[in-house]
């Protein structure tokens, strides 16, 4: 094995690892809090969806380029190929999704009283559900003529125009056809991205905004830096600038992926790489979020007092 093919593959392994055990831990948590009194928020349904999503990104896309990372490319039927992409990108999409749901959520709560976002600002946890399930519909209706035309490397289909992606590959088009294709896969992303940074911006200039008027009638020696609106404010431009960052750099690979004929391995493996970090770190990024994430063992003991208790009663 080369040691090009061996650092490509502890890279994978490395970053499926983190990202299941990272959405792992996340799934527990809320796991957690169902077994005690914890009042579920609107957020959480988002959570929940996002974790899914994570999970069928991470499953889908690292696992199989790990095994293939590793030598194992021939390991999958042809419906098996169609399959796996297929949830990948729903995966991929649905993630990126809910975090574009949550952003304008919060940007919508956090307005003020008098706004023009007033009277949504009560219906707003009622649209959440519509919203993530129109987002799963969308797509797999944009990505369910992706694997159509994908097959796995195993196929004894006799195809001389094979576009090779490892442990998958796919029937060679003209450029324009792919160029616009992969613009049309891209733009789901691109029109998340967009309204995230929309909602991101409305939240920092809301929270600027109403740190200026406190600082008003704040002691003069209270540091603005571990203020509640600061650590929010940077807590937002984290979450976007991370967003953006890695769904930017998967975007345009992607295009450029689709516009090449006989793409490099370089050019395969840094694409799968970008397309797995988004899943791979947002729960870290969530939970950071979350204040009440790092008190799982404390919620944990009160789950079992909770259990104990009755028994003790009855024993009593």
């Amino acid at each position: 094995m080369a040691k090009w093919d061996l650092a490509i593959g502890l890279i994978f392994l490395t970053q499926t690892t983190v990202g299941i055990l990272g959405n792992f831990s996340l799934l527990c948590h809320y796991i957690i809090l169902s077994f005690t009194e914890y009042r579920w928020r609107s957020t959480d349904f988002i959570h929940k969806h996002l974790i899914v999503a994570n999970f069928l990104a991470l499953l889908c896309k690292g696992v199989p380029q790990t095994m293939a990372a590793f030598g194992r490319k021939h390991f999958l039927s042809d419906i098996g190929c169609k399959l796996l992409s297929l949830l990948h990108r729903v995966g991929r999409g649905v993630s990126i999704g809910s975090i574009c749901i949550l952003s304008v959520y919060q940007a919508i709560t956090i307005s003020p009283g008098n706004s023009r976002w007033a009277e949504l600002k009560v219906k707003a946890p009622k649209y959440i559900f519509p919203s993530i399930f129109l987002c799963w519909v969308l797509q797999m209706l944009v990505n369910i003529i992706f694997p159509i035309y994908l097959m796995s490397t195993l196929s004894d289909k006799n195809i001389t125009n094979r576009k090779d992606f490892g442990y998958c590959s796919s029937v060679r088009h003209d450029k324009t056809s792919d160029s616009l294709y992969g613009l049309l896969l891209s733009f789901p992303d691109v029109l998340c991205l967009g309204l995230m940074l929309w909602a991101s911006s409305s939240m920092v200039f809301l929270l600027y905004r109403h740190k200026k008027r406190v600082q008003h009638i704040r002691r003069t020696n209270a540091s603005s830096a571990s203020s509640p609106e600061s650590r929010a404010t940077k807590t937002i431009l984290l979450l976007v600038s991370t967003f953006v960052y890695f769904y930017t750099l998967s975007s345009i690979f992607q295009v450029v992926l689709t516009a090449f004929d006989n793409p490099s391995s370089i050019l395969i493996n840094v694409t799968a790489v970008m397309s797995v970090c988004f899943p791979s770190v947002s729960p870290f990024l969530l939970m950071s979020h979350n204040s009440k994430v790092p008190k799982v063992p404390r919620l944990w003991f009160a789950w079992r007092r909770n259990i104990r208790s009755p028994c003790l009663q009855k024993n009593m």
